[in-house]
């Protein structure tokens, strides 16, 4: 490391679906100030999902200000800018970088009937014709059930023309807030990689123009690309003066929370595992080749460098079925609900909790599941209900971990948990005895995607090596399974896929009653 890490700070965004994370962070991994701001996600119609950029912009230059007003660090000390954030929704951007229209979120499935025509048909939901075309050069496809940036696409291009007809280029919202800091548009092969149409073969890092073509989407609406991980250039002059920043402080390329999530969990070596539990949830590591396991939606996309890829998986509803029970259910803060939940054994007292409320892509690929109790009685507690949900969102992450240690091919002794929900000690220890593995928390878990962002763009900077990374993210403490309880969760697991199994048919009539 070649400079005082305690000094040189970086400004970040880490935008979840919630809405945008705004910090201020050295390279010695303090967090001197951090923003959340919620926006809401509207739904105006069933599959509908939207969100107000232009909202996510105003917040995000707000509360930099108040960090930078506040004296949280030095405004000379800033020396770069980097965005990282959900992926797999698209804003429609306007030459002058504004946005045209809402952005369709990932959990946007209005337009699925465009993935359809495409790529819909006999073999696992695909046509077989194109499904080769696509594992082989992009390592993904389209969904026939919506959910990703082509039927996003489509739907602004078919159902929304006046919106398509103002629209420059799609983004993805941190290609859009990165192009928005630089003044011009930007987007990387790590941040497009999701919408499945840049060839990811080899060294290409260039759209599949063959695949783009059978989508039938304006070539002309994508944005250029460039290198993953590198430096896009200055602030713009107008944001600088918003921000009372130097204009030549640096705006690194945004990557996809999964990124950030990599480097922020300090598991960098191949076959190295993070867990990740905030509004969805993954487990991820870098592997040393382009792979796709279309049986169980995991794939790779591109690292952050040459070399690199990373597998690529997600559970739509992981600290959302928390949020969701908060809201909904019960009463209580998360850590309210958190200390109440231990009152309820292991098992609680045979609920078993379906953590699907926005349906799966992995293990499977189904939008149309969702979440329920089975084995409630006139006995089940509060505490019960709240510890299955825990559960049921570690035994997903169960479900999930077998396919994606055979898609490594190497079995994880333990794996670096992150993200909002890690900071219950509870909920790590049911991780730990679900899974069967030694989980480790970073330190302040639910900053670790900005430090994560933090530490690309000095990276890109050339400040740190990747081999630094690991020093700069000490772990909080580690968690081991207990093996009194581990039987009852191997029992769970068996359990959950074949509940699922035995409810497929019967979610896909109640999405379409007849």
């Amino acid at each position: 490391m070649t400079v005082d890490a305690a000094r040189w700070a970086v400004l970040t965004v880490d935008l979840g679906t919630g809405g945008p994370k705004t910090s201020l962070v050295t390279l010695d991994g303090t967090i001197h100030f951090s923003e959340f701001t919620a926006v809401e996600t509207e739904r105006p119609s069933p599959g509908r999902a939207l969100q107000d950029a232009e909202e996510w912009w105003r917040q995000i230059l707000a509360s930099a200000r108040r960090g930078l007003d506040g004296g949280a660090v030095r405004r000379e000390s800033v020396r770069a800018v980097a965005v990282t954030g959900q992926w797999s929704s698209v804003v429609p951007t306007r030459a002058d970088l504004s946005p045209a229209g809402p952005c369709r979120m990932w959990l946007d499935t209005s337009a699925s009937r465009h993935s359809q025509r495409i790529v819909g048909g006999p073999v696992l939901g695909y046509d077989p014709r194109w499904l080769t075309a696509w594992l082989r050069r992009t390592a993904g496809v389209p969904s026939p059930r919506g959910g990703d940036p082509v039927s996003h696409m489509l739907g602004f291009q078919h159902d929304e023309p006046g919106i398509a007809a103002g629209t420059a280029h799609y983004l993805e919202p941190v290609d859009h807030l990165t192009s928005r800091f630089a003044g011009r548009v930007h987007a990387s092969a790590a941040s497009m990689c999701g919408t499945w149409l840049v060839d990811i073969r080899d060294d290409r890092t260039a759209y599949a123009s063959e695949l783009v073509s059978r989508t039938g989407i304006d070539p002309g609406k994508l944005p250029p690309l460039s290198a993953s991980g590198g430096v896009v250039g200055s602030l713009a002059p107008a944001v600088a003066a918003v921000l009372g920043l130097a204009d030549d402080v640096a705006v690194v390329a945004g990557t996809p929370d999964l990124h950030a999530a990599w480097v922020g969990s300090g598991a960098l070596g191949i076959g190295q595992a993070h867990l990740a539990i905030s509004t969805t949830s993954w487990i991820s590591c870098a592997v040393a080749a382009k792979k796709t396991d279309a049986l169980h939606s995991i794939a790779t996309v591109p690292g952050l460098t040459p070399e690199g890829h990373l597998v690529a998986d997600n559970h739509e509803a992981a600290g959302a079925s928390l949020t969701w029970l908060r809201s909904q259910v019960v009463d209580g803060s998360y850590e309210e609900l958190c200390d109440e939940a231990i009152h309820s054994p292991a098992g609680s007292n045979g609920v078993l909790f379906q953590p699907w409320l926005a349906g799966m892509r992995s293990p499977v690929d189904d939008r149309s599941a969702r979440g329920g109790w089975t084995g409630m009685s006139l006995q089940t507690t509060r505490a019960d209900l709240i510890r299955s949900v825990l559960e049921g969102v570690a035994l997903q992450s169960r479900w999930l971990l077998g396919p994606v240690e055979k898609f490594a091919g190497t079995r994880f002794d333990a794996l670096r948990i992150l993200g909002g929900g890690a900071q219950s000690d509870l909920w790590c220890q049911i991780h730990a005895d679900a899974l069967g593995r030694r989980v480790e928390r970073v330190r302040e878990p639910m900053a670790a995607q900005s430090r994560g962002a933090a530490l690309i763009a000095a990276l890109a900077l050339g400040v740190i090596g990747f081999d630094d990374v690991p020093a700069l993210v000490p772990v909080d403490r580690a968690f081991v399974p207990d093996p009194q309880v581990t039987p009852v969760y191997d029992a769970l697991a068996r359990e959950l896929p074949k509940v699922y199994s035995g409810l497929k048919g019967t979610f896909s009539r109640l999405r379409s009653p007849r």
